[in-house]
């Protein structure tokens, strides 16, 4: 990670955590923790922060093999991935946040906070997308890095959760959602191009 400039790794770090979604998981941590201990959401929290990084981290490692298995491109994987993230930027964008999901018996933690709304379609596609074109062992330790920052960074909001509900009330929760579908539609229309324009070539 020497020849990774910090810069770089902040970046990787924000981006990957913006494509978590993290006010949908924060709106569904609220919603599904309502009735647990303060020691039950942190550890609600461990777990799906463990899970988005375990997930995420498979992905990037061994996520290109699947490019040799099904027969396609790195750059036709990308405009996929790119169009999916679009998607999940318009669902965010029309998603008020005041319809709370499905309620569900049993840990919540894995399903649905870790997948599919940590690591969603999009999400999956773009971290798969950063593994394939990674090189050299530098580049990988600097992606898990990158994986663990977004996912420590999860597992601190889901435990000022409470705080950051009463802070940002419900209108400041659909206002920050807002502003994650546009960095994710932002994101997309990057990956979408550069798919492009390899693809092109």
């Amino acid at each position: 990670m020497e020849n990774m400039a910090a810069d770089t790794i902040v970046s990787m770090s924000i981006k990957l955590y913006a494509l978590m979604t993290p006010p949908a998981v924060l709106s569904a941590f609220i919603s599904g923790t309502g009735s647990h201990t303060r020691e039950e959401k942190i550890l609600v929290a461990g777990k799906t922060s463990l899970a988005i990084f375990t997930i995420g981290s498979l992905l990037f490692l061994f996520g290109s093999h699947l490019f040799t298995l099904f027969g396609f491109t790195l750059d036709a994987f990308r405009i996929g991935a790119g169009l999916l993230l679009f998607l999940t930027a318009i669902a965010l964008m029309n998603d008020d946040c005041a319809t709370p999901p499905a309620k569900r018996e049993g840990d919540i933690s894995v399903v649905p906070l870790a997948i599919p709304l940590g690591m969603g379609p999009s999400s999956i596609g773009a971290v798969m997308v950063m593994g394939a074109s990674t090189e050299g062992l530098d580049g990988m330790l600097a992606g898990m890095f990158c994986l663990l920052l977004a996912a420590g960074g999860m597992f601190v909001l889901l435990c000022m959760a409470d705080r950051v509900a009463k802070v940002l009330g419900h209108t400041g929760i659909v206002v920050m959602s807002k502003l994650t579908a546009l960095l994710l539609s932002a994101i997309a229309a990057q990956v979408i191009f550069t798919g492009i324009t390899a693809f092109l070539k």
